[in-house]
């Protein structure tokens, strides 16, 4: 079943988050050591007002256990979104020269992470969580979605171009290679 997250779902929800940023999460919390990387990412995910909040996260779960995420948000927001969490970062990470280049902008509603568990991959969540997002931008009235997959990841862009995202152009962002890509919602 897919639903809004819950404050209280932080615990599960953050290792998900992390897992979909990969490196970027280092890079983001100014360390490598795993515990501070999920507190930091779990402490946000249960706050409001931020790019990783419960607020902006849908989860597929099932006999009581969170097995997939979504983080989307309105890409227009995400400097706002961004703010609470760099803030943050400069006060309690020393990351005080701290700059991650916009990856998503006004106009599109921004898939900033999916993930789905290890132990659950190949099962359909990550395409059940894609529908859920498009229906939720749908609600929200974006015409169009975007996101990022890294050049490399072969598995992540053949999924994104079955469910009808096409290769807008690559972008850099955080010391790595993307495809940008968008999804336009269909009028009904």
């Amino acid at each position: 079943m897919i639903r809004n997250a819950k404050p209280d779902d932080a615990g599960k929800a953050a290792p998900l988050i992390i897992q979909a940023m990969g490196k970027l999460a280092n890079k983001f919390s100014n360390t490598k050591d795993a515990e501070r990387i999920l507190a930091l990412f779990a402490y946000f995910f249960s706050q409001k007002d931020n790019q990783y909040s419960y607020e902006n996260t849908l989860v597929f779960e099932e006999n009581g256990q969170i097995l997939g995420t979504l983080n989307a948000y309105d890409g227009g927001k995400l400097a706002e979104l961004r703010k609470n969490f760099t803030d943050y970062l400069y006060l309690h990470h020393n990351s005080k020269n701290f700059y991650a280049e916009e990856e998503t902008q006004a106009g599109e509603f921004y898939f900033d992470t999916i993930s789905v568990s290890p132990s659950a991959q190949g099962k359909g969540i990550g395409k059940q969580l894609i529908d859920a997002g498009i229906a939720w931008a749908k609600n929200l009235g974006h015409t169009k979605i975007g996101l990022l997959v890294e050049v490399e990841n072969e598995k992540a862009l053949k999924l994104y171009q079955t469910k009808g995202f096409q290769i807008k152009n690559e972008k850099e962002f955080m010391g790595g290679l993307y495809h940008h890509m968008i999804y336009h919602i269909a009028s009904t």
